[in-house]
Formats: C-alpha cells, sequence, structure tokens
C-alpha cells in the first residue's frame, strides 16, 4: 500500500460513514534538472493534450496523468504550474484543448493563431469583447468576455497565483490506484460536497485553532487556487471550480475543491481522527449520500 492510499483510508475512515467516497488527486512537482521516475514519465499522454483540469478529474477516477509544456491542453494552466513563461509571445502549441474551442467558434480554422501566455497575462483574452479579440471568444458572437475590459482582467489576472518564473519541467497528476512507485505529493486535491469540506475545517481548526482563509476567483481555479496557491503558500484553499472545471472537465454541481499541503492534510486527518467524538459527522444531514439517495 502507499503513503497516500494509507493516509487516503484514515482520512475516510475518520468521517465515520461505511463506504464513503471522496475524489482524491495526488499532485508532484518536478522543477528542471530533477530526474523524473521512468514509472511517472510513462504517464505522459502522447497525440492528445490535457487542461489541469481534466487531469485532476481522471487521477481522481484512476488514471495519472504527467503534464508538460508538451502534452497540457490549457495555456492558463501552463502558466500557474510554471510550466511556461507568463509573458512568452509565441502560443504554447498550435492544438490544445482549450484554444481549439476558440479555434471552432472563430470560424478562421488553419488561418487561427492561438493566444500566447502574454494575451492571457496583458488581459486580451479574458477580455476578449471589449479588447476586440473576438477570435479568443469561448461561445460565439455573444461572449462577454471573462472581464467587463482589458484594465480589469489584468487586474484579475495579477491576483492569480502562479509558478513564476517558470521552474518546472513537469506536474504529475495521480490517482490512489498509481503504485508503480511510491510518489509523496506536494499537494493533494479534493472534491467534496459542503458538508465534507464542513468536516475537513472542524478536523483542521481542532488541531491548530485556526480558520481556513480562502481565495477564490472566477478562473484558473484547479491550476491556480488549488494547486498553485497551495504548493506557494503552504496553506490549504478552497474552491467551487471555475468555467473550465465545470464545462471541459465536468465537475458536478455538488462538488467543491480542496487543494492542501501534503502536510497540511496529515494534519487535517489527524485532527478529524481526534474530534470525532466532539463533530459526529456521521449524524449530520446528508452525511451519508448513500442515505441521501435512498430517501429521494
Amino acid at each position: 500500500m502507499t503513503t497516500i492510499s494509507k493516509w487516503y483510508e484514515r482520512y475516510l475512515a475518520a468521517h465515520n460513514v461505511p463506504g464513503l467516497e471522496i475524489p482524491f488527486t495526488a499532485v508532484k512537482f518536478y522543477e528542471r534538472g530533477a530526474v523524473i521516475p521512468p514509472e511517472v514519465r510513462a504517464m505522459e499522454p502522447t497525440g492528445l493534450t490535457l487542461t489541469s483540469c481534466q487531469a485532476t478529474k481522471q487521477a481522481s477516477l484512476g488514471d495519472s496523468v504527467c503534464l508538460t509544456r508538451e502534452n497540457i491542453g490549457c495555456v492558463a494552466a501552463a502558466v500557474s504550474l510554471g510550466l511556461v513563461d507568463q509573458h512568452q509571445n509565441e502560443p504554447v502549441g498550435d492544438s490544445l484543448v482549450y484554444t481549439e474551442i476558440m479555434r471552432d467558434q472563430s470560424g478562421k480554422g488553419d488561418g487561427f493563431v492561438p493566444p500566447s501566455p502574454e494575451d492571457f497575462t496583458s488581459g486580451q483574452v479574458y477580455a476578449c469583447a471589449a479588447a476586440g479579440r473576438p477570435e479568443f471568444a469561448l461561445f460565439g458572437e455573444s461572449d462577454t468576455g471573462r472581464f467587463k475590459d482589458v484594465a480589469t482582467a489584468k487586474q484579475a489576472v495579477s491576483d492569480m497565483i502562479a509558478i513564476q518564473p517558470a521552474t518546472m519541467q513537469a506536474v504529475f497528476l495521480y490517482s490512489l490506484d498509481f503504485d508503480d512507485v511510491d510518489v509523496i505529493p506536494d499537494v493533494v486535491v479534493l472534491s467534496v460536497r459542503p458538508v465534507e469540506l464542513t468536516r475537513l475545517i472542524q478536523g483542521y481548526g481542532f488541531a491548530t485553532g485556526k480558520r481556513l482563509n480562502a481565495s477564490m476567483g472566477g478562473l484558473r481555479m484547479v491550476n491556480s487556487d488549488l494547486i498553485a496557491r497551495p504548493y506557494l503558500t503552504g496553506e490549504i484553499n478552497t474552491s467551487p471550480y471555475c468555467l473550465g472545471a465545470r464545462l471541459i472537465a465536468q465537475f458536478g454541481p455538488d462538488r467543491m475543491g480542496v487543494g492542501t499541503p501534503w502536510d497540511q492534510f496529515q494534519l487535517v486527518v489527524e485532527g478529524m481522527e481526534t474530534s470525532a467524538g466532539g463533530y459526529p459527522f456521521q449524524l449530520y444531514p446528508g452525511a451519508d449520500p448513500t442515505a441521501a439517495r435512498t430517501r429521494v
């Protein structure tokens, strides 16, 4: 049994609800120059690109993914995760999952030029309507963009935490089923229902006496809010998921994301275990999702 499997079992058991499952993704960063185990390299997708949202979702379902600048399907995620420079003027690739949506709605076909990281950083992409860049829209002529004007978009982007300068060669998002080598994660991403988030916060508070302070925006919630922010700050963060996570990765309406550094996840688990008598999660309405479905 791997290290993450042992801790995940303890995490579930601390809820005292038999059969409970909470989607779990482990994240490991590999800086440039670091040795990447061949077992991890074998998880690099070929012939397709994946957004970080998709990779996070797939890992929670059992399919581990090693993302590099060659196979990441989202420019914003490539910036957030430190795979490309945020001011790079050339497109990351010709055909990425995210930018192919733009190509399709633009009607330009082979004439479409994908946006560069600088186009995102400067606000041009997220304020495509105000910037007069309809080719960067996602939803056709009626697309308002994600922000009212370029200045607002640029301000929003500046608050989206990112690993910059870009120092990473790969980011491994892996599942509980991955046991070819015992990789210790930097960050853990949980996809929780609000009732499960309640118990996590209570376990954290029991162990530390601290509140959980969340920072979230409407975009980059997986790659920036749930992965890069916990990695850089050492603190837990939570997010209700964003546009790409909902529409591309298809995270469900009853789920929120929690990103926690590995050491903080262990602290939470221990706090939940030792506070079980004071926080009877099994009595919370909806705590047992099976029972909830039965009532319906």
